[in-house]
């Protein structure tokens, strides 16, 4: 496989430009080398990664004509994609990218949603959201890749992934107060938990637009890096994700997500559960096996 240079990223800042080779010729020549392309058509596409990467998945929005904006086809996409990931018992983390030149998703498909009826708008934002939550609900981590415009549903898309890296070019908005609508696939419930209450209004009520470093600074991404390499970046954490014991990350993952939801006294009975979870598996004692020996853990996820 192809070697990926480390990125000098640290959280909570913007990573110091860098010299590289063009983004687009080294993120082609890592998918010639490392994807397996799952059979499946359409805006939606479900590629895993080949060894030594094998457990990270790639979901790849791929509607070019219409900027990667979310209609029908692209939603039955997700739901699919989320389907087969959630079916797939050797897959450890996704990747959430896109194969559109400085776009991530311009949100909804608003000349479609020109042609719904009321009912029909309802029933569709009530699986888009829907949807989101069930990606969101998935128990291996999650990393959105953001290049170019995140708006509106493409930004709600990206809140509900565990983590989210920009490239520094990126926008993002959630513009539907513009459209005399409010956000409906969780942006207005996601948003706050992150960024807090009061700057998550100001951003949707005024629908305005923010940039890779505003999104760095409030928390909306994890990492902000040059232009073009966001996705490497991205595999760089999925690739140190996916060599950590996988029932281990799951927990975890559980852990945090229900948790925050709670008091704190129930939020330790939940990790007192997870952590049970994990006790009695034959990756504990592998990790400790292999510290004893001094050498790399071979995790099985059992």
């Amino acid at each position: 496989m192809l070697g990926l240079r480390r990125l000098p990223a640290v959280s909570g800042r913007l990573a110091p430009e860098v010299t590289s080779v063009s983004a687009a010729s080294s993120h082609s020549a890592v998918f010639f080398r490392t994807l397996q392309i799952l059979v499946q058509q359409g805006p939606v596409r479900l590629q895993k990664l080949s060894a030594p990467d094998t457990g990270i998945v790639e979901l790849r929005l791929e509607r070019p004509e219409a900027k990667n904006a979310i209609g029908k086809e692209m939603l039955q996409g997700l739901r699919s994609a989320i389907q087969e990931v959630e079916a797939d018992t050797a897959a450890n983390v996704v990747l959430v990218t896109s194969s559109v030149p400085k776009v991530f998703c311009a949100g909804a498909d608003l000349k479609e949603r020109r042609l719904m009826g009321p009912s029909e708008v309802r029933d569709f934002v009530n699986s888009l959201r829907s949807t989101f939550s069930s990606f969101e609900a998935l128990s291996i981590p999650t990393i959105a890749v953001v290049e170019g415009v995140a708006f509106g549903g493409g930004l709600e898309l990206a809140l509900s992934c565990d983590l989210r890296i920009c490239g520094k070019d990126a926008k993002f908005s959630l513009p539907e107060t513009g459209l005399a609508i409010i956000p409906g696939a969780g942006g207005t419930q996601r948003l706050p938990r992150i960024v807090g209450r009061s700057r998550a209004k100001e951003l949707i009520f005024t629908g305005r637009r923010f940039d890779a470093v505003e999104a760095v600074t409030m928390g909306v991404v994890n990492y902000c890096v040059p232009a073009g390499d966001a996705y490497q970046k991205a595999l760089e954490l999925a690739r140190e994700i996916n060599q950590k014991g996988p029932l281990a990350v799951k927990m975890a993952k559980k852990a945090i997500d229900q948790g925050a939801e709670v008091d704190l006294p129930s939020a330790l009975a939940v990790e007192e559960e997870c952590y049970q979870q994990v006790l009695h598996t034959e990756d504990r004692l592998e990790g400790l096996a292999a510290f004893a020996e001094k050498r790399k853990p071979i995790y099985k996820g059992k």
